[in-house]
């Protein structure tokens, strides 16, 4: 799933000779899966995940492949959105595999929070990773290798995991429990995975914009997978640990060090100006995200109504994707403008301080809405 976004990004660009283009249909696709992704996820929860995963994940298979042949045969724009709009019935993988883990843990907290913990440094790793790869498939095989071969290596995968049979869930058929959007405790996560989300989208945009003003953008992957390394890492250690505590108290001392940890990078480039000094930075900047981004899904695990889990995980991940793509465009805005020029600082320095605000904004949000539910004992 990392793969998709730069793949669908270069494949169009390369073709059409517009980021632009390319741009407007990725955040295309993104709005369609903000829409259709919780409806897919309540039709698992309803239904199970392998009757579910595997027809959803064929028909978005087959608008990845309608898109590559638009691209190919130079069909008019609008079919390239529609074909990626089509993608929107991707199924949450990660959420149906932490659904699992809360099945087959729910009598052993210790064991589902190291479990928690390693998914997450699974999802570090896979993002780390999917871009670099789709970037060398489609730029030394074929424009459109990076779409096709993600498109079959995320179906073989949902085959995969459909096929353990032994450890999915139970459907819960129709339910009366309400919708996570109405359950108290859930809509403050979403607001504060938004803000999350704009961490993340913000700080890719920046670094990219911050590494080509310096002459060195093909420096910027590999800084910002220093940003995934140092999450990845963190997470595995997170999960080794012994909580204690109510959930809520570790949630907000996990938002603090991330709002900190995110100013190093602000502060580095204001000092030194120098890319060679933001690499550490970044990576001690990640350190925060996972253990942060782990705690919050153990808190939407908790706080989601028996029956809706399936559907309140894909919830917290579309609030992540509105906050990327948000972030992304604020980061981007303020990176094309830059309102530090002709103040003495570095250009591209104000661009930091986008990931600081949204992450401040986060434990703002965390702060004052988690004191309003009742405390959870430790995950």
């Amino acid at each position: 799933m990392g793969m998709f976004s730069i793949s669908a990004i270069l494949m169009i660009a390369g073709s059409r000779g517009s980021y632009a283009l390319a741009g407007a249909v990725v955040a295309t696709g993104l709005a369609a899966t903000a829409l259709v992704a919780p409806w897919t996820a309540r039709l698992v929860d309803r239904h199970g995940q392998a009757r579910i995963a595997v027809p959803a994940t064929a028909v978005a298979l087959l608008g990845s492949l309608g898109l590559i042949a638009c691209v190919h045969w130079n069909a008019p724009d609008w079919t390239l959105f529609a074909s990626y709009a089509a993608t929107a019935t991707a199924p949450n993988t990660g959420g149906m595999a932490r659904a699992r883990w809360a099945h087959l843990l729910k009598d052993d907290p210790a064991a589902l929070h190291t479990a928690n913990s390693f998914e997450q440094a699974t999802d570090e790793l896979c993002f780390m990773l999917g871009p670099v790869l789709a970037a060398f498939l489609c730029t030394t095989l074929f424009p459109e290798a990076g779409t096709l071969i993600g498109g079959l290596l995320f179906m073989a995968g949902v085959l995969l995991l459909s096929a353990q049979r032994a450890t999915e869930p139970p459907p819960t058929g129709r339910t009366t429990a309400k919708s996570p959007l109405r359950t108290p405790g859930i809509p403050p996560l979403l607001a504060v995975f938004l803000a999350t989300g704009a961490v993340f989208g913000s700080l890719e945009v920046v670094t990219i914009a911050y590494a080509d003003a310096r002459g060195h953008a093909s420096s910027a992957g590999v800084i910002l997978g220093l940003q995934a390394a140092g999450s990845c890492a963190a997470g595995l250690a997170y999960g080794t640990l012994r909580v204690t505590g109510p959930a809520e108290r570790r949630f907000r001392r996990c938002l603090a060090a991330m709002t900190a940890l995110m100013a190093l990078p602000w502060l580095t480039v204001a000092t030194t100006g120098s890319l060679l000094f933001l690499a550490p930075a970044l990576l001690l900047a990640g350190m925060a995200t996972a253990p942060t981004m782990v705690t919050a899904m153990a808190l939407v695990q908790h706080r989601t109504p028996q029956g809706r889990l399936n559907e309140g995980m894909t919830l917290a991940v579309t609030g992540l994707l509105g906050g990327i793509a948000g972030g992304s465009a604020l980061g981007g805005w303020i990176a094309e403008h830059d309102p530090a020029a002709g103040t003495g600082l570095a250009p591209g320095t104000t661009g930091f301080a986008v990931p600081v605000a949204a992450a401040a904004l986060a434990l703002l949000i965390a702060a004052i809405r988690t004191n309003s539910r009742p405390p959870i004992d430790a995950l």
